[in-house]
């Protein structure tokens, strides 16, 4: 029998960068949007030539992974990017209500999923977040309503302290489209008497639940407040029939 070996090669010090960035953003220590450290620091940390630097981050980027911003630093990109936003974004600009209705039943698939798995997970640091913003949507609350950002990055932070990367780079490549069905509920929703406290309550019961642990009650508030907002849409795509 004849064994056919190929010789052992050493991995250049660039390679090595490459698969060390790789494996934390991968693990979701390094998040879509997180902003990685700059050339000179990395060398830095790594004990290595800024040259080597520089070769990994250009790889990374050439993989999808880094995008660098003139003047503006390298950040960890959604691994989905491209892929689902592009052919969406127009319906999305117009505010298609059909559409809409579509992304807030996808919402409530992937935010119920990530609330339990948050309800299972999140740490101190993780629930910290959520109450800093919860604070500034009730600060917000007390003069008529909340900005449709600070509810998008509440979302988000959910999904964070879900500790699954994947989930985190999915939701990151339409986190836009995501905002856009938050901000048409928001408008509607502030037009009824009542509705901005309801609101309010629902995500203090969002929170509550992860910040207690309990996954199923997480899942199934978030469930609840979804199906309101689908609910809402669905409302609007049967206004623009008539």
């Amino acid at each position: 029998m004849t064994i056919v070996l190929e010789p052992i090669r050493p991995k250049k010090i660039s390679e090595e960068i490459v698969s060390q960035i790789k494996q934390l953003i991968s693990k979701g220590e390094l998040k879509p949007g997180d902003r990685i450290p700059s050339e000179r620091e990395l060398a830095s940390m790594l004990g290595v030539s800024r040259p080597s630097v520089r070769e990994a981050i250009m790889v990374l980027e050439a993989m999808g992974f880094l995008d660098s911003r003139q003047g503006g630093g390298t950040f960890v990109k959604a691994l989905t990017e491209g892929s689902i936003m592009d052919p969406l974004a127009k319906l999305v600009e117009q505010r298609d209500p059909e559409l809409l209705r579509s992304l807030a039943e996808v919402r409530m698939g992937l935010e119920s999923w990530s609330a339990y798995l948050a309800g299972k997970r999140a740490t101190a640091k993780d629930i910290a977040e959520l109450r800093r913003l919860y604070y500034v949507m009730e600060k917000q609350a007390a003069k008529g309503g909340w900005d449709s950002e600070v509810d998008a990055e509440f979302h988000y932070a959910i999904t964070a302290a879900s500790h699954n990367s994947l989930q985190m780079h999915v939701l990151d490549s339409i986190h836009s489209l995501f905002h856009t069905t938050i901000q048409v509920a928001l408008m509607e929703f502030y037009q009824q008497e009542g509705h901005v406290q309801l609101l309010l309550t629902q995500h203090r019961e969002i929170m509550e639940a992860i910040a207690d642990h309990q996954p199923e009650l997480a899942r199934q508030k978030m469930m609840e407040h979804l199906s309101m907002v689908e609910e809402k849409m669905a409302q609007l795509l049967n206004e623009k029939g008539k």
